[in-house]
């Protein structure tokens, strides 16, 4: 069977050990990955006939004709299971999220949804577990320090400033919590129940963390880094757009934030009763400490601020793969050059893996995938004659040891909870390998043109916004020659550039009102996904949508770029999404005029929906 979760550091069994237990058990880890990636072959066999016995009473296995608890089930499904996405199983979540508690997907309870961005439509999915997951989830965390510490010694000597959120949840019809994983994790008995671990000591209080009040959570945890600022040997969040939100909420909040730490007394505006006594615990007049951020904080230049303010940092441990490389130069420049540690791959459909050197350069980040997390398949993204011949199938399918180093493929899981040859949309590189066990580079999630954030717009759903807006300049005899768009990184938060080439028609000379142009960013945002509109309106993860209008010509010159590095005539067309670079600085050189969205859209929690494209929608409200 596969190797259960053993004891490490964060557990239970490793409460209380000396620097001598703490050092053996980081040692038994990193043989623990040796031994899976080693047999890599034979515990995915195992994960897979473990995952079938588990979910034999399963609906959907006895639907595709699988006989999971019988011999033969594993190759059985190899044959028989089709490729999946969340549009095939959709049906089946809306029975479960309605109350429907007989085993379909899983033979074991569904205890929650995690909500997932991602879909055609770019609605949250809900992606269904059991309470076992965490258990792997938390194995999967226990294995990051162990690795850490062989790059980066010492870590055991300080804390960790991690800006870590919650973000709104709710609960589906038929009563099962709908969140988001992490703040699933965040409200666990693994994370709220955690013993001593001298390597995990955060300055960030579990109330604060757990303040549903953005601007309050973030507010207590800087104050509390900043207290203990002498201590932080790293520092980081989830995603970098995450942290850079931090920095950018201390450029603005320095002043404030420095005069607690001056008085003693935690700012009014905190209103939260558990984070101010959480808070309470830890501040006391410090003018010395004041003195010495407010002197990190004043300069003119922000450049390198985080070693000045945090002067014993050692790195940044946030993700600066996907979309999320974008941010690199800015964290580059806040961070005077620290190093940039992208340590875990993991999703709501499954955690997967993990960087086994973390501290190299952010292109060259490669994560391992761990055989007993799921059951690993790999879809080639040009298959040869099947795929080419229409859709894709479960023939077409690659095994974990079976990759090519090289290749890319789209990643497909059958998990626990009871996803079967799910396709999770992330295209992968083979890099190498560790063992037998392939080492992947991320490159993109699939049909997804802008993202900032946990947001993810792909182009379909951008040129029905597009064209939904664009009626607003029919009055002024205006209309839409071409368009592209970007995601501008260089803004905190970022935010969406749409780039509008005009004509003016019907003899019309009547110029376009500037208020036109900020309806016309509104209604896109009001079109776009609930996900974007959350992260503009409630987390403030992302920035008012830009409209940028260019002079007459401009997506002809597009094009004369395009041919003169080799494009075809008969076959371009305009790019519908673009990256910073010479294709940016041409349209920015050609831009006329700027307008901005002049409000959030609308979204609350109240109108949480999730949805499998094709119109179909499950809606709490």
């Amino acid at each position: 069977m596969p190797e259960a979760p053993m004891a490490v550091p964060g557990t239970a069994a490793g409460a209380g050990a000396g620097v001598s237990s703490w050092e053996e058990a980081h040692r038994q880890v990193l043989d623990l990955i040796e031994r899976v990636t080693r047999c890599a072959g034979e515990i995915q066999r195992q994960v897979l006939v473990e995952i079938l016995a588990q979910n034999a009473p399963a609906e959907y296995l006895r639907r595709i004709g699988v006989p999971g608890a019988a011999p033969g089930a594993d190759d059985a499904f190899r044959r028989l299971a089709p490729l999946t996405t969340y549009e095939d199983i959709l049906p089946d979540v809306i029975r479960i999220a309605n109350g429907d508690s007989s085993p379909i997907l899983s033979g074991k309870p569904i205890r929650e949804f995690l909500t997932s961005s991602g879909t055609s439509g770019g609605e949250r999915k809900l992606m269904p577990t059991i309470e076992e997951e965490m258990d792997r989830r938390s194995m999967l965390y226990s294995l990051l320090m162990p690795v850490m510490s062989q790059a980066m010694p010492g870590l055991d000597k300080g804390k960790a400033m991690y800006l870590y959120f919650v973000k709104a949840e709710s609960r589906t019809p038929g009563g099962l919590p709908a969140r988001p994983v992490l703040t699933s994790f965040y409200r666990s008995r693994h994370f709220l129940e955690r013993p001593h671990d001298p390597y995990t000591v955060h300055t960030s209080p579990d109330e604060a963390i757990l303040c549903v009040d953005a601007y309050q959570s973030m507010y207590a945890q800087l104050l509390c880094g900043l207290v203990h600022r002498a201590d932080v040997l790293r520092v980081g969040a989830v995603f970098a757009s995450g942290f850079l939100r931090a920095i950018h909420f201390l450029e603005k909040h320095w002043e404030r934030l420095c005069r607690d730490i001056r008085t003693g007394e935690l700012d009014a505006e905190i209103t939260d009763r558990a984070v101010r006594a959480a808070v309470g615990r830890v501040l006391r007049p410090d003018p010395a400490q004041a003195d010495a951020i407010e002197d990190a904080c004043k300069r003119s230049s922000w450049k390198g601020v985080i070693r000045r303010v945090w002067p014993n940092t050692k790195y940044i441990d946030v993700i600066v793969t996907g979309a999320m490389a974008q941010y690199i130069p800015t964290l580059d420049y806040y961070g005077g050059g620290l190093p940039l540690a992208c340590t875990m791959y993991a999703s709501s459909e499954c955690y997967f893996g993990l960087n086994l050197n973390p501290i190299c350069s952010p292109a060259d980040v490669a994560y391992t995938l761990i055989p007993t997390m799921c059951y690993f398949e790999f879809l080639p993204v040009q298959s040869g004659s099947s795929a080419a011949a229409g859709e894709p199938d479960q023939r077409d399918l690659v095994n974990l040891v079976d990759v090519k180093l090289g290749k890319e493929y789209e990643l497909v899981v059958t998990t626990y909870s009871g996803l079967y040859r799910y396709r999770v949309g992330d295209v992968l590189r083979v890099a190498g390998f560790k063992n037998a066990a392939p080492m992947f580079n991320f490159l993109r999630r699939k049909n997804v043109a802008l993202s900032i954030d946990a947001d993810k717009t792909d182009e379909a759903e951008l040129h029905a916004a597009v064209s939904s807006a664009v009626q607003h300049l029919e009055p002024f005899g205006a209309s839409l020659v071409e368009y592209t768009s970007y995601a501008d990184a260089s803004t905190i938060p970022g935010h969406y550039v749409l780039f509008w080439e005009l004509r003016a028609g019907g003899g019309s000379t009547t110029p376009v009102p500037a208020f036109v142009f900020e309806d016309c960013c509104l209604a896109v945002e009001e079109s776009l996904n609930s996900v974007y509109r959350q992260c503009r309106a409630a987390d403030r993860s992302v920035g008012p949508l830009e409209i940028r209008v260019v002079s007459e010509g401009t997506f002809d010159k597009l094009m004369d770029l395009a041919l003169s590095r080799g494009a075809s005539i008969n076959q371009y067309k305009a790019p519908r999404c673009v990256r910073p670079g010479q294709v940016v600085e041409l349209l920015d050189g050609r831009v006329e005029g700027r307008y901005f969205s002049p409000k959030c859209p609308k979204w609350s929690p109240g109108s949480a929906q999730w949805t499998g494209g094709h119109g179909k929608t499950l809606s709490t409200s």
